[in-house]
């Protein structure tokens, strides 16, 4: 399932659509389940089509397209789904196709000089590009929301993103309860990004025990699981997220991610931990997810020394 790295890359890699407008929104045939997309494909069309994109966001990990008067289309790719700027991975899965012409460089008027007219910035890009959205398995979301929708539908009941809490604001969200660390980081509302993979690695690289309740870190392991956060992130952002032995995840290039030969403990159960040498990853089931963890080096209490 893209986590947060695997959506952060969509969003980098789709970029070059920011300045661009849109020619034309439509739907592949596709004779497979459904993908939920509101409204419908012809209304999103009409609504979209003569509009510039103003910007790329991510919101957790979901991909979102905005305009001018801050509605957003919003992709939430869930179990399978990719954005791509290059022929899908099949055509039977393609869900939408989104066809841009090229950039008025005018939407960056911001980066050029005040003292020159606006008129003379504008400087169109000949060649249009498609954006694609591709899903497997069509448990994703394609959605065009107002701002008070977003705000309402999206904005309100996810947490903070995983990449901009410091370590005061992650204890105050979770010193109080009682679930397990690794449970509790899944938690969207609560903390924003984080699935089971990267809850995985994050809680080895911290040296703590996948099982400890929250109620029960100490102050170090709060710090230590902060910075674990924003390492494993940021590096298998600059890996282009993990694709896993299915091969499904995908850049918007179509090209695999490299963040799967890091892997410390996921899905590696049964082989010798790479930092202490001396432990055999388990795995165990939580909240009917799977967790890999070093029972020598990931502690309840205090750290390892090869920690």
């Amino acid at each position: 399932m893209p986590e947060l790295p695997e959506v952060e890359t969509m969003c980098r890699g789709i970029a070059d659509v920011v300045g661009r407008t849109i020619e034309a929104v439509e739907t592949p045939p596709c004779a497979c389940r459904p993908c939920t997309i509101e409204p419908t494909v012809e209304k999103m069309h009409q609504h979209l089509v003569g509009r510039s994109v103003r910007a790329i966001e991510r919101r957790g990990k979901r991909v979102m397209l905005r305009f001018d008067d801050d509605e957003r289309l919003v992709i939430e790719p869930r179990m399978s789904g990719l954005v791509l700027l290059t022929d899908p991975p099949s055509v039977d899965h393609l869900r939408l196709r989104i066809r841009f012409c090229g950039r008025d460089s005018s939407a960056d008027a911001k980066a050029t000089s005040k003292s020159k007219p606006r008129a003379a910035t504008k400087k169109p890009d000949a060649d249009g590009i498609e954006l694609l959205v591709w899903d497997r398995r069509g448990l994703g979301t394609i959605r065009l929301l107002s701002q008070s929708e977003f705000a309402e539908q999206i904005d309100s009941r996810l947490g903070v993103d995983a990449l901009q809490i410091d370590v005061a604001g992650l204890r105050r969200k979770l010193d109080a309860s009682s679930r397990a660390i690794k449970v509790a980081l899944l938690d969207q509302t609560v903390l924003a990004g984080i699935g089971n993979l990267y809850a995985a690695e994050i809680l080895f690289v911290a040296g703590v025990d996948p099982r400890l309740p929250c109620n029960k870190l100490s102050g170090p392991q709060w710090t230590r699981l902060h910075a674990a956060i924003s390492h494993v992130l940021d590096d298998a952002i600059v890996h282009e997220g993990s694709t896993l032995s299915d091969g499904t995840y995908r850049n918007v290039l179509n090209d695999p991610g490299g963040y799967q030969n890091m892997h410390r403990v996921y899905d590696r159960k049964g082989q010798y931990c790479q930092r202490c040498t001396k432990g055999v990853i388990n795995r165990i089931v939580q909240a009917q997810r799977s967790t890999f963890f070093c029972p020598v080096c990931q502690k309840r209490s205090g750290k390892h020394a090869s920690v």
